[in-house]
């Protein structure tokens, strides 16, 4: 995401209310806007869908069906998108631009493959007693929002976020209007997840386009990130076990007996605690705003300056002045997240009564909405010391941080389920907790000695 940091630069040097208050929106938006987007669309296809498919118990299958989809796709995906982007990047800085899409191709080759052939056998034992056709849509569909994310994290790191976002926007607005036309021709349950995969596409293709118009290749398909010394491959797990940390709340929940329910095939749901934990995730946005102005502009110009003096042999007391300013920095970014999310929170506890019965959900879920609001708010402090980790180079402390982050969900939320009703939602809170506070006195602990590593372990 760094790039981004070039145009939120240029807005937030305003020294207007106005000029400030339009660098957060757009912040904001490019932080958030993909997954706000897919998730609004599947809410909304589902709410349109509403009288046009029938039976509606279809609607919630089609959306488990999304949900797991996306699960699955970012889980496998978590640590190849890292990777990648980290070989574009260190290949963009050597001025290579003609291997990024050749890689690309590679990159797509080397993961979908083996995801499509693994998904053949998972569909046969997952969704037995479904059609062939919606397990042939759900195995495509897997293959396809692998392909989705990893050009997601490319686009966004190469700041054509303006079109990433508009691609989204055309590629989810074209799923919920494709939906309805086959929800109408009758097509019910395969038709809304045959428009979900078309949309996909219409994403993957226009992606494919910007990255081609902005580095023509000089050869179709290149395997360059297999040779030694061009991936970064503590980027694999530190990725995938961040993303399996997101989601290993969701998975215990749907599974247990007692929370969790049978919707479709095998695939689980759990009425109790997907509606609040995902609503939860909308009050992360402005909270995301925060982290991109602060880590992606304020820390990076202070990493650059810092960094640039010690490439250049600057004087000893300006390399200090630049490490004790990325400090400050870094020190200060963390706690406006804080106290924006703070300030979230709050307004939360006030509306939020007000906003479920606004969007006719019932004010039961409103005590499990505002822990797992929580939780998502210290998940937000999770990644902001891992970005600090991963620009300072230390990715093998990045992945061990991940698998506290994942263990202690997963340990957690599993206490929390066994203690019954009353404790849901604080295993997620308490395993994010612990993981922003192992990570955070850690990154603190980095800086102080960062003279020290930089000029003596290298």
């Amino acid at each position: 995401m760094a790039g981004i940091g070039f145009e939120l630069r240029r807005l937030s040097r305003s020294d207007s209310y106005l000029g400030q208050l339009r660098a957060y929106f757009y912040a904001g938006i490019v932080g958030s806007g993909p997954w706000v987007l897919s998730i609004l669309a599947i809410l909304v296809l589902g709410f349109m869908s509403l009288g046009v498919v029938v039976p509606p118990s279809l609607i919630s299958q089609f959306q488990t069906s999304v949900t797991w989809l996306i699960a699955i796709s970012l889980i496998y995906s978590g640590g190849i998108q890292l990777a990648y982007t980290r070989y574009v990047a260190d290949r963009l800085y050597e001025h290579r631009t003609g291997e990024v899409l050749p890689n690309l191709f590679g990159i797509i080759i080397t993961s979908t493959l083996p995801l499509f052939v693994l998904s053949i056998p998972a569909a046969i034992y997952l969704l037995p007693g479904t059609s062939p056709a919606y397990r042939l849509l759900m195995i495509v569909g897997l293959s396809q929002l692998n392909i989705v994310w990893i050009m997601t994290v490319l686009l966004s790191g190469l700041k054509r976020y303006k079109w990433l976002l508009l691609l989204y926007f055309l590629g989810y607005g074209g799923a919920v209007a494709m939906g309805l036309g086959l929800g109408r021709a009758g097509l019910g349950l395969e038709g809304l997840l045959l428009a979900f995969v078309l949309g996909q596409t219409m994403i993957s293709i226009g992606s494919l386009a910007l990255v081609w118009r902005e580095y023509p290749p000089d050869r179709l398909i290149g395997f360059d990130f297999f040779r030694r010394g061009r991936m970064q491959f503590w980027l694999l797990p530190a990725g995938f076990l961040f993303n399996a940390g997101i989601w290993a709340d969701k998975f215990l929940f749907w599974l247990w007996p007692g929370t969790g329910e049978i919707v479709i095939g095998n695939l689980h749901a759990s009425i109790i605690y997907d509606i609040p934990v995902f609503l939860a995730y909308f009050a992360i946005i402005p909270g995301m705003a925060v982290f991109l102005l602060r880590m992606e502009v304020d820390f990076v110009l202070a990493y650059d300056r810092y960094y640039e003096a010690v490439r250049a042999g600057g004087a000893l007391s300006s390399i200090r002045h630049y490490r004790e300013q990325m400090v400050i920095t870094a020190r200060e970014g963390i706690y406006d997240i804080l106290k924006t999310q703070g300030f979230t929170l709050l307004a939360l506890m006030v509306l939020g009564p007000r906003m479920l019965a606004l969007l006719g959900i019932s004010t039961l879920y409103f005590p499990l909405l505002v822990i797992d609001a929580v939780g998502v708010s210290l998940q937000l402090l999770v990644m902001a010391g891992l970005n600090i980790l991963f620009y300072l180079d230390r990715l093998r402390t990045a992945a061990a941080m991940a698998a506290i982050m994942f263990l202690g969900n997963v340990a957690f939320t599993l206490i929390s389920l066994r203690l019954g009703p009353l404790y849901y939602g604080y295993g997620f809170v308490i395993g994010m907790l612990l993981a922003a506070m192992v990570i955070l006195v850690l990154v603190d602990r980095i800086l102080d000695r960062l003279n020290y590593t930089t000029f003596m372990l290298r």
